[in-house]
């Protein structure tokens, strides 16, 4: 009788291991959770929590890696970003998608602009511009940045020749961290 018990609550056990087997969500800020993976979508992952209805959403950028359940598989999903100082300002990336942010902290708003008088081309305008909202972000520490407007001055000459700084340019967002 008393192996009896034990075979059963040996089987009871394993089969309640082997049917709940959770996928693992590692995220970048050093967390690990346990939740059922219910959609891999391409900025998002859309999961649930156990023995919980409500749907949840997360960034990928916020994500290590996945280990489904199931089948043990591993899945890399996207590298640590690391921002220690202005000079690490080429690290940082530039969101258009406010879906993209999920799952990050958010921070300072940041700008960056050109001189009203610039000796730059609208495409360099737009590179300089970008360059000085990186490098307000990294000098803050935060490696992500969702644009929040954009925004290009052009102070060309009536008879439509270029000058110098007939272009300025704008650039505002806000900054993300793990």
């Amino acid at each position: 009788m008393k192996t009896k018990l034990i075979l059963l609550v040996t089987f009871f056990l394993l089969s309640h291991f082997a049917f709940s087997q959770s996928d693992k969500l590692f995220l970048h800020n050093g967390k690990k959770i346990e939740v059922s993976i219910v959609r891999n979508e391409q900025y998002t992952v859309i999961y649930k929590y156990l023995n919980e209805d409500a749907e949840q959403t997360i960034g990928k950028i916020a994500i290590e890696k996945i280990i489904y359940g199931k089948s043990g598989r591993e899945e890399d999903v996207s590298k640590k970003v690391i921002v220690t100082s202005e000079a690490d300002w080429e690290n940082v990336q530039i969101f258009y998608d406010k879906a993209q942010t999920t799952g990050l902290t958010e921070g300072a708003e940041v700008k960056g602009k050109t001189a009203f008088i610039n000796a730059y081309t609208g495409p360099g305008a737009d590179r300089k511009a970008e360059e000085k909202i990186k490098k307000a972000a990294a000098a803050a520490g935060y490696p992500f940045i969702l644009i929040t407007s954009e925004k290009d001055t052009n102070y060309s000459n009536p008879n439509g020749s270029m000058g110098l700084g007939s272009k300025q340019s704008l650039k505002k967002g806000i900054a993300f961290k793990y």
